[in-house]
C-alpha cells in the first residue's frame, strides 16, 4: 500500500535568534478551537491525510483482525458486565450505580430507606440513544440535596466543552435552559435554589464561577467570581461540614482560595491567603476548625488548623515529613483519616479523636498495593467506613471496616468471570540508579512461568509529569499481555510525586530531561538483570507520557522493539510558543515559557520530539490521537508522523490512527475503551510475533 504523504509547505520559524524550518506547520488551523467543536471545519486536505493514515494503519494491521477480536473478548470476559456498586446511604435514599451486559454506560439507581422499591434516576444508554450521537461523554452527575433534581453534564464531541442539564427526577422534565461551554462540574446549594458552575472562556479555560437560580433564565445568572490570570483555572466545592463553599483558583504550581457561608444570600467570596508562587494550599472545615493542606514551608505538605479564617491563627496539626507526601483529610465525628505516600507506596492512617491516638490501617500482607477509603453513609456519626485495595496481581476488594473494633468484612470483590488466580503472578518492587545516582522505583508484574533469562519481551510504561504518581493498582486488561509472557513494568520516574515534591521538581522545567534519563535507566537496568534484552522492550505512554516516548525514542531507539504513543505531546515547542491554546499558559511552571525565556526555549528545543527527529533507524511505532482532543491537538502527532516518515531509515512500522469522533480520553463507552486497548495490544503481539 502507498505510504501516506502530507504535503510539505516549508515555513521558517524564528525565536530568540534561532531559526528552524517546519514543513508541516500549516496543518494547524487558526480556528482550531472551532474545529474541536465542529469537525466539518477541518481543512479537507488534512482530513484526507488523516483518513489515508487510518487506512494505512488498517492495512498493515489487517493480519491482527482476528487477534483484535480475541483480545476484545478476552478483556471483556474479565469484566462483570451486569455489576452494581455498593450503595451509599444518604439521608433519605440509598444511591448506587449499575452496568448491564447490553449497555455501555452506567445507570444510577436509588431506593428510599426502609423500602424495597428501586428507582432509576439516570440511564446513560437511553440518554445516548435519545441524542443519537457517536461520542457520549458524561462529566458530572449530581442529585440535589432535596433529592428532587438531577444535574448532569455532557460532552458530545470529546472536546470537553460540557453542557449542563437540570432535570426534575419525578417528572423527567428539564427545569432550565441548557448551560453551554462549561467545565462540566455541578455544585448545588443546600437549599436547592441554586447551582454553581464554572464557565469556559474563549480559550477553553474555566475562569468564572456563576450562580444559576433553578428555573430562571440564564440571562439572570450571577457572576460571583472571576479569575483575571490566563494561567489559573477555577472550581467550587462544598466543605465537609457543609458550612462553607470554597472557590479554588490555581495553576499546577500555585493556588489561591476564597470562601463564603452557605447561607449568604448574595455571595461575596473572601480571600483566605493571597497567592504566593510555588505555594499550593487547600482549606476545608470540620467541627469548628479550618484545616489547611499546604506545602508552604513544607515541601511535601503539612496540615495546619485554626478556629477563625479572618484571624488566621494557624497551628500545626500534621507536620511535614521529608520525601513523604502528606495527603488530605477525611472527617467523621470521632475519627480523622488521612493518607501518606512514601517511595511510591501509599498508606492510610486513622486518628481516634477521643484518645488522640493515630494508627496505620492494615489492608493486607501484600506490600505493593493501591489502598483507598470512602464513606459508607452521609451520617458522619459512624464508626464504619469502606476500605478498598488492589495490587498489580490482586483484583479490587472492598471491606466494611469498623474503626473502633478494627474488624473488617469483605463485602465486594472485583469479579473476573473468565477466572483469575493471583498466585499465578509475581509482583516485584525494585529501585535502580539513574544517570545522576537517584534511585528510581520500579513495579514489575509477570507471570510465574515467564523466564527471567533475557528472552521475554517487556512493556515499559511511563508518564512522569504534573506531579502525577502511577499507583500500583490492578488492571485486568494487562493480563492479556502478561499471560503471553510479556512482562509489564511501571517506571516511577521523576516528574511524578512518588517520592514527594522533590521528585516532581526534579522532573520539570530545566530538569525535565531527568524524566527521560530515568526511563532509559530503568530500561537498561531491566536488560542488565535479564528481565529482557535490548531491542525487546515496548515503550508505552500517553499525553505527557507521549512526550516521554517521543524523547526517549529519539535518544535511545535501539532499546526498543516498538513504541506506543497515545495522544502524544510531541510538538511541545510549537505548542509552548502558542499562548492562545487552552493549556499552554497554565503549564509554564511545568515546562517553561519558551517565548519569554531563552533558557527555557533552548532547553525545550533540545528535547522536543518533533524538533529532534534524526536520520536513523527507529523501532516499530504506533501513534494514536483524536480529532476533538483539546489537550493535545491532533496536529501534533500528525506532524510528528509525517516528519518521521521523511527521516527514518528503517522499514519498521510507523502507524498513525486518528479517532474522528473522540477526544483526549479516546472513544466513549465501555466497548469503545476495550476496542482501543485491544488495538494497541494487537500491535504489541504483532511485533513480538505472538499472533
Amino acid at each position: 500500500m502507498k505510504v501516506p504523504q502530507l504535503e510539505k509547505k516549508p515555513e521558517l520559524k524564528s525565536c530568540h535568534n534561532v531559526n528552524w524550518e517546519d514543513n508541516y506547520s500549516w496543518i494547524h488551523q487558526k480556528n482550531i478551537l472551532e474545529v474541536l467543536k465542529d469537525g466539518s471545519k477541518l481543512l479537507p486536505e488534512v482530513r484526507k491525510y488523516l483518513e489515508e493514515e487510518n487506512e494505512y494503519a488498517k492495512f498493515h494491521l489487517k493480519d491482527t483482525s482476528k487477534v483484535q477480536k480475541k483480545l476484545f473478548n478476552e478483556i471483556k470476559g474479565r469484566i462483570k458486565l451486569d455489576d452494581e456498586t455498593i450503595p451509599f446511604k444518604d439521608t433519605k435514599y440509598y444511591y448506587w450505580t449499575k452496568t448491564t451486559k447490553e449497555g455501555n454506560y452506567s445507570i444510577k439507581l436509588r431506593k428510599k430507606i426502609g423500602t424495597d422499591e428501586i428507582e432509576e434516576v439516570w440511564n446513560g444508554n437511553k440518554e445516548k440513544e435519545k441524542l443519537n450521537t457517536e461520542y457520549f461523554g458524561v462529566g458530572d452527575l449530581e442529585v440535589s440535596w432535596n433529592d428532587k433534581y438531577l444535574g448532569y453534564s455532557l460532552d458530545l464531541k470529546g472536546s470537553e466543552y460540557y453542557s449542563i442539564y437540570l432535570r426534575d427526577i419525578n417528572t423527567n422534565k428539564l427545569l432550565t435552559e441548557t448551560i453551554k461551554d462549561t467545565s462540566g462540574s455541578i455544585t448545588f446549594s443546600l437549599d436547592d435554589k441554586f447551582l454553581f458552575y464554572s464557565k469556559l472562556d474563549k480559550f477553553h479555560r474555566p475562569r468564572q464561577i456563576f450562580r444559576h437560580r433553578i428555573g430562571s433564565s440564564l440571562e439572570n445568572d450571577e457572576l460571583i467570581f472571576e479569575e483575571k490570570s490566563d494561567a489559573f483555572t477555577v472550581g467550587i466545592s462544598l466543605s465537609s461540614d457543609k458550612k462553607y463553599f470554597f472557590i479554588k483558583t490555581s495553576d499546577h504550581n500555585t493556588s489561591e482560595e476564597y470562601f463564603f457561608d452557605v447561607n449568604e444570600e448574595n455571595p461575596k467570596p473572601k480571600l483566605i491567603k493571597e497567592r504566593n508562587k510555588g505555594v499550593i494550599y487547600s482549606v476545608n472545615s470540620w467541627d469548628g476548625y479550618f484545616y489547611n493542606h499546604t506545602n508552604e514551608n513544607a515541601e511535601d505538605f503539612k496540615i495546619d488548623k485554626c478556629k477563625d479564617l479572618l484571624k488566621q491563627d494557624w497551628e500545626p496539626y500534621i507536620p511535614a515529613k521529608q520525601e513523604v507526601l502528606i495527603g488530605g483529610l477525611t472527617f467523621l465525628k470521632n475519627w480523622i483519616l488521612r493518607s501518606e505516600v512514601n517511595n511510591a507506596l501509599a498508606k492510610i492512617f486513622v486518628k481516634n479523636l477521643k484518645t488522640n491516638i493515630e494508627e496505620e490501617i492494615n489492608f493486607t500482607n501484600e506490600v505493593v498495593i493501591d489502598p483507598g477509603i470512602s464513606l459508607k453513609e452521609e451520617n458522619r456519626d459512624s464508626n464504619n467506613i469502606f476500605l478498598s485495595y488492589s495490587s498489580p496481581k490482586t483484583q479490587g476488594r472492598v471491606y466494611d471496616y469498623n474503626l473502633e473494633t478494627k474488624s473488617k468484612k469483605l463485602i465486594k470483590e472485583q469479579e473476573i468471570p473468565s477466572g483469575h488466580v493471583p498466585e499465578n503472578y509475581i509482583v516485584e518492587r525494585f529501585e535502580c540508579p539513574s544517570h545522576d545516582g537517584e534511585m528510581v522505583p520500579i513495579t514489575i508484574l509477570r507471570h510465574k512461568n515467564t523466564k527471567v533469562d533475557g528472552t521475554a519481551n517487556l512493556l515499559l510504561y511511563g508518564y512522569g509529569s504534573y506531579g502525577a504518581s502511577m499507583s500500583p493498582g490492578f488492571s485486568s486488561s494487562r493480563l492479556s499481555l502478561v499471560d503471553r509472557d510479556i512482562i509489564w513494568v511501571t517506571a516511577h520516574i521523576r516528574g511524578g510525586m512518588e517520592r514527594g515534591m522533590k521528585w516532581w521538581k526534579e522532573g520539570k522545567l530545566l530538569n525535565k530531561k531527568n524524566t527521560f534519563e530515568d526511563y532509559i535507566a530503568v530500561g537498561k537496568y531491566l536488560i542488565k538483570n535479564n528481565y529482557t534484552s535490548e531491542g525487546k522492550i515496548i515503550g508505552m505512554g500517553g499525553s505527557a507520557g507521549g512526550l516521554l516516548m517521543g524523547a526517549v525514542v529519539n535518544q535511545s531507539p535501539s532499546l526498543f522493539l516498538g513504541v506506543i504513543m497515545a495522544v502524544p505531546f510531541v510538538d511541545s515547542l510549537t505548542t509552548n510558543l502558542d499562548h492562545s491554546l487552552p493549556l499552554t499558559v497554565g503549564e509554564f511552571d511545568e515546562f517553561g515559557n519558551a517565548m519569554d525565556n531563552k533558557d527555557h526555549f533552548d532547553y525545550i528545543f533540545s528535547y522536543a520530539p518533533y524538533n529532534n527527529i534524526k536520520k536513523m533507524d527507529y523501532p516499530h511505532i504506533l501513534i494514536t490521537t483524536s480529532l476533538s482532543d483539546n489537550r493535545v491537538l491532533f496536529d501534533e502527532p500528525a506532524k510528528f508522523t509525517a516528519k518521521l516518515r521523511d527521516f527514518k531509515t528503517d522499514n519498521n512500522l510507523l502507524l498513525l490512527k486518528t479517532e474522528m469522533d473522540a477526544g483526549h480520553g479516546g472513544k466513549s463507552g465501555r466497548d469503545g475503551a476495550i476496542e482501543e486497548i485491544a488495538f494497541d495490544y494487537s500491535f504489541v503481539l504483532k511485533i513480538t510475533d505472538k499472533i
